[in-house]
């Protein structure tokens, strides 16, 4: 298979952007979900999100989902915040590994965060140093990095502008955010190139949402450019409280089956993969958008 990596890094983001927009779910369901996804072989989870509890209701236990995590199996722990009050919070439960979300846009980030855009790069530095003195890494995921909801399409030298900004201030790791789910492959590489050009060796991943059908398609685009990080949610779940219209991100076990059949090694079970996603369905009384979840993998002959 031309273009494509021997690994990629899988982040699972169920247990946040998964549970964000349902109805919270009580801690020990919580517990549940994260241990069975631990036992997936998936090397980072994103565990919560240390955010508003009156914005997003859904993570108002983020202290008590963190005092979890060190009786949990060793995997790479980590949980989103907003802003420089959340990462205190985060780092005084004692999650160092911090995703720092900024939004592009100026209208997304006003209706996310209540400030600008150039305001929350600028706050990056002083999380970053909190984070570096815990010793832990700071990502900063920059959402609508392709479109906003409220402000139309993300220009290209905008959202690359945005990236050379957060390293510069700090940020080990940049995640590109389709927040709303309307990229194209073709604007997926356009984009990458065009951050790349302006982090040059900084690592960055992708959250693709599949919104519009062209989630895994955009991660296949992803990886054959060279991304060798992206991230995932069990059953499909998920989407952004301050997007209209966005729904789940891409499924984690979707992303499983279509990269190891293509010979990228995951380190994921697929089978416990599905196990997970059918628990994610009970946790949150529905069913969940995903295919695989729903046919099953493929059946494989004996002998």
């Amino acid at each position: 298979m031309i273009g494509f990596p021997q690994a990629v890094s899988l982040r699972e983001v169920g247990p946040r952007d998964g549970l964000q927009i349902e109805a919270p779910v009580p801690t020990a369901r919580k517990a549940e979900l994260l241990r069975a996804l631990a036992a997936t072989g998936l090397p980072r989870i994103e565990a919560t999100a240390f955010v508003s509890p009156t914005a997003v209701p859904s993570m108002a236990d983020a202290a008590d989902v963190a005092a979890l995590l060190g009786e949990l199996p060793d995997v790479a722990w980590s949980a989103l915040v907003a802003g420089p009050g959340g990462a205190s919070r985060a780092l005084a439960a004692g999650v160092r590994d911090l995703e720092y979300v900024v939004s592009v846009a100026d209208g997304h980030s006003l209706a996310n965060a209540r400030r600008t855009s150039q305001d929350a790069l600028t706050a990056t530095a002083g999380i970053a140093e909190r984070v570096h003195d815990a010793g832990g890494v700071l990502e900063v995921v920059l959402a609508v990095a392709w479109d906003c909801p409220f402000d139309g399409p993300t220009p290209v030298a905008r959202a690359a502008a945005a990236a050379a900004t957060a390293v510069s201030l700090g940020a080990d790791v940049i995640c590109l955010g389709d927040t709303i789910g309307t990229a194209s492959p073709a604007r997926v590489v356009a984009l990458l190139d065009a951050v790349w050009a302006e982090v040059g060796d900084v690592p960055v991943g992708c959250h693709f949402h599949d919104t519009r059908g062209m989630g895994i398609a955009n991660s296949l685009a992803a990886v054959q450019a060279g991304v060798t990080m992206l991230d995932a949610s069990v059953g499909g779940l998920g989407g952004c409280p301050f997007a209209p219209g966005a729904s789940g991100n891409i499924a984690t076990e979707e992303l499983v089956y279509l990269l190891e059949d293509a010979g990228v090694a995951t380190g994921v079970r697929l089978d416990a993969v599905l196990d997970a996603a059918r628990l994610a369905a009970d946790v949150v009384g529905h069913d969940l958008p995903s295919g695989l979840l729903r046919a099953g993998g493929r059946s494989r002959p004996s002998g």
